[in-house]
């Protein structure tokens, strides 16, 4: 094998490097993840330009279908996914959020089963969250993460086993720009996956678990492939067992949800199962095909798991799982308790206990909550109704959905400009938090992530686009979308901390609501405002 030094030939650091960081950015760990885009960065490129040639099809009217070269694979009764790893069994209750210090220690302190470390969307990819983050990925791994902040102290509890820990690096699309190799960026999946895998692998199989990844953001089984193809490599470097690294696939873009056998397939070894990334999925519906008028949607309140085609997505989705026998996880309850008004927050908390039930009922093996409070009422429901670590028996065998089922877009409700400035305020809300460093922004008592933001602006470039009337009659075109976004924004502005950022993302969400450019995501679209890249310095000098 090549030497270290002969692998950092070519391999730069723009990021700031300070002594609490040093012990993630080591030679040895920055050589393997230089290894990892050598060997895999071509194939990223060439899936994600695949993505827009996928794109100009939609955009000229084509509709996606199950896949008529991978109908062998689905018809296959007799393969299976890997098993349940230790620590995934029971996951029935699974908490999220960003790898700040003191989010880590409060979710590995909830009564839940897992916690889903994001470096993804609920984190600003500033250079401070990721590299920090991972600090904080590996001290919490060996116990060591307990903190004071001024008179309070944060530590790990230490009456009970603590829940296992999945993290969730960025997806295909993002890169890294504090870290290049050959003069190209690393891309951002790699560089989290990295960091975390080589420091952390065996530490994890030590401790009774193992390397557990959320996969986001794929929209092919291809994707899925090269993830597969990632993790044998690592696993071969290390010399860990093929095998050792489950990853749970978010299955939140339309054309995913066309292949979720193959995903399955092509990550069977390592595959622990789907997972229903509710807002995302409908980010892309609206995204995926926003030239096509059949499928505007109303309000983002009457888009419920209950219309039909995301009831179909679910249903679909649990009975591929557990055919497959892997894990099939709900989605996600983002309120935040209302500690001021008791009747608001018993109706907000009776909507997370009917939404949790619904989840049980089908099928789903666990669900996700944003905040330790709401860990309660979905243990609750799960312990009620799921007596059993997982329920992978209930086969679902009476489904039948079909290309229609996923594409249909009868959707009752209506669009309103009252559902348009709550897309601006929550929009606005989120890129004005991204813009300072922040990820995950709470609104209105929901905790909002770059879904959510998403979802709005995509909704506001389609109704735009469409030109729709809203129900009090008004045409939504281009001088009424930025004459409400300006409102907002003066409002929001005027209301916010001094020094906040509503104008700046006002400048950035203007050009996103007009119906005409529309940016792949917003946060490649915001990404060099967080970006501080500075003067490089060459890995093998580190």
């Amino acid at each position: 094998m090549a030497t270290t030094e002969s692998i950092l030939q070519g391999v730069n650091v723009s990021g700031q490097i300070t002594d609490f960081n040093r012990k993630i950015l080591t030679k040895d760990a920055l050589a393997f993840l230089a290894l990892l885009h050598r060997s895999f960065n071509g194939t990223r490129k060439n899936l994600l330009q695949r993505r827009v040639i996928r794109q100009a099809e939609l955009d000229k009217g084509q509709l996606p279908d199950f896949l008529p070269e991978t109908k062998h694979i689905r018809e296959n009764d007799a393969w299976k996914g890997a098993r349940p790893a230790p620590g995934l069994i029971d996951r029935r209750v699974e908490i999220t959020g960003p790898t700040d210090r003191k989010m880590i220690v409060n979710a590995l302190n909830s009564n839940v089963w897992t916690y889903m470390a994001d470096l993804e969307d609920s984190s600003a990819p500033t250079w401070d969250n990721m590299i920090n983050g991972q600090v904080n990925l590996y001290d919490a791994i060996r116990r060591q993460v307990d903190f004071k902040q001024g008179p309070k102290e944060y530590k790990l509890r230490t009456d009970r086993t603590l829940p296992t820990l999945i993290v969730r690096p960025r997806g295909w699309h993002l890169d890294e720009k504090h870290f290049t190799v050959d003069g190209e960026p690393i891309s951002g999946s790699l560089f989290d996956f990295g960091l975390y895998f080589y420091h952390n692998a065996k530490e994890l199989v030590k401790r009774g678990t193992g390397p557990y990844f959320y996969l986001p953001k794929m929209e092919s089984h291809l994707e899925a492939r090269l993830w597969n193809d990632v993790f044998n490599l690592a696993q071969d470097y290390i010399g860990m067992p093929r095998g050792t690294i489950r990853g749970t696939v978010l299955i939140e873009t339309i054309l995913a949800a066309f292949e979720m056998d193959e995903i399955i397939y092509e990550l069977r070894d390592h595959s622990a199962g789907l997972n229903c990334g509710r807002w995302d999925y409908i980010f892309s519906v609206i995204k995926k095909f926003r030239q096509n008028s059949n499928f505007v949607l109303p309000d983002r309140s009457a888009v419920t798991m209950t219309v039909p085609f995301m009831d179909a997505y679910v249903k679909l989705l649990i009975q591929t799982c557990h055919r497959r026998q892997v894990h099939a996880m709900g989605g996600m309850a983002a309120q935040i308790p209302i500690k001021d008004d008791k009747a608001a927050n018993d109706k907000a908390m009776e909507g997370v206990y009917a939404d949790k039930l619904r989840e049980v009922k089908a099928g789903h093996d666990g669900t996700w909550v944003a905040h330790p409070a709401l860990a309660a009422i979905a243990s609750e429901v799960f312990n009620k109704y799921m007596p059993t670590p997982n329920q992978m028996f209930i086969r679902r065998e009476d489904v039948k959905i079909t290309q229609n089922d996923l594409l249909n877009m009868n959707v009752p409700g209506k669009i309103t400009e009252e559902g348009i400035r709550k897309n601006l305020n929550i929009g606005l809300g989120y890129m004005e938090g991204w813009l300072r460093g922040v990820g995950c922004v709470p609104i209105n008592y929901l905790m909002e992530d770059a879904a959510t933001a998403e979802v709005s602006r995509s909704q506001l470039w389609q109704w735009v686009r469409h030109g729709v009337s809203t129900a009090e009659g008004k045409k939504v075109d281009k001088a009424y979308a930025l004459k409400l976004l300006k409102e907002q924004a003066d409002e929001l502005a005027s209301k916010g901390a001094k020094g906040n950022k509503y104008h700046l993302a006002a400048q950035y969400f203007s050009g996103q609501v007009t119906g005409e450019d529309y940016a792949d995501f917003l946060t490649t679209l915001l990404y060099n405002e967080i970006t501080s890249v500075g003067s490089s310095s060459p890995a093998s000098k580190l």
